[in-house]
């Protein structure tokens, strides 16, 4: 039988983060629950200059973090470039395919690195749970197949994507699944919250791995805390506190997209092992 060999890109150059804790509770718990033997290795890219070879890997899962996620000249940056390229490269060519998840700090990256927008800085720095919409190509996109319309997650980011290019999507053959909330009385752009890069690859501004918990923790520092209370007043952050471990919100989100996207990726990759045996 096949292995399963994640590898979780740690992207929060050691500042300390509930993100990535999440993202390795949710790839234990898929370890946990496979019959298959799962293999799980950290690689901490920005701090280290740690990065996986693809070659030893089946899945890949790079997390947010902090910063801009504009060039400042680190040597971590051309080797994640070489990464995204390897990956995409790779699955054009050839059978056995890799899968790759982006969230928001590596999302930027990604969307930068294929030119297909405008990623610049926020008025303000954003933080707390949002509605998120799904796009025409975002009701059929089976991540987010159980989720409402708008669904709700965990947005932490001082940068937005807006003004994508519509040519260089198409011709890349990427979509855009998932809008920010529509604001009639805001004339802001709105931005851009999730991208289906390829079958393989798949990235999110947002944090699809936040548990209430986490959540919880950041609104501990006086930044996240007050950051919320700016971009949506008292009376809403109450409200958000009070709707935290709601089971249609954050936990929803939590149970669905990474999750499937593990489960995806396994049932493909055993697909493939099966058919070159």
């Amino acid at each position: 039988m096949k292995d399963i060999r994640i590898a979780l890109l740690d992207m929060n150059n050691n500042h300390v983060n509930q993100g990535f804790r999440n993202i390795k509770e949710i790839s234990e718990a898929f370890q946990q629950n496979s019959e298959e033997n799962v293999i799980i290795k950290t690689f901490d890219v920005r701090f280290k200059d740690e990065m996986p070879e693809i070659g030893d890997f089946d899945i890949f899962i790079s997390s947010g973090g902090p910063g801009t996620p504009h060039r400042e000249g680190f040597e971590w940056e051309n080797r994640f470039a070489h990464f995204l390229d390897s990956i995409f490269d790779h699955n054009q060519y050839n059978e056995d395919k890799k899968y790759l998840f982006l969230i928001c700090h590596s999302f930027q990256l990604a969307s930068i690195h294929w030119k297909l927008g405008n990623i610049c800085k926020r008025k303000s720095y954003s933080f707390g749970v949002m509605p998120v919409h799904k796009t025409k190509e975002g009701k059929e996109e089976f991540l987010f197949k159980n989720l409402q319309d708008p669904f709700y997650a965990v947005d932490s980011r001082a940068y937005q994507f807006i003004e994508p290019d519509h040519e260089r999507f198409e011709e890349l053959g990427m979509k855009i699944m998932a809008i920010e909330k529509f604001r009639p009385h805001i004339n802001l752009e709105r931005a851009i919250m999730a991208v289906r890069f390829s079958e393989e690859i798949f990235g999110t501004q947002f944090h699809p791995e936040a548990s209430p918990e986490a959540l919880i923790e950041n609104l501990k520092d006086d930044k996240n805390r007050e950051a919320m209370i700016e971009n949506f007043g008292m009376e809403k952050y109450l409200e958000t506190i009070d709707r935290i471990d709601d089971e249609d919100k954050i936990i929803l989100t939590r149970n669905q997209i990474l999750p499937r996207f593990l489960q995806f990726a396994k049932k493909n990759i055993l697909k493939e092992a099966e058919s070159l045996a």
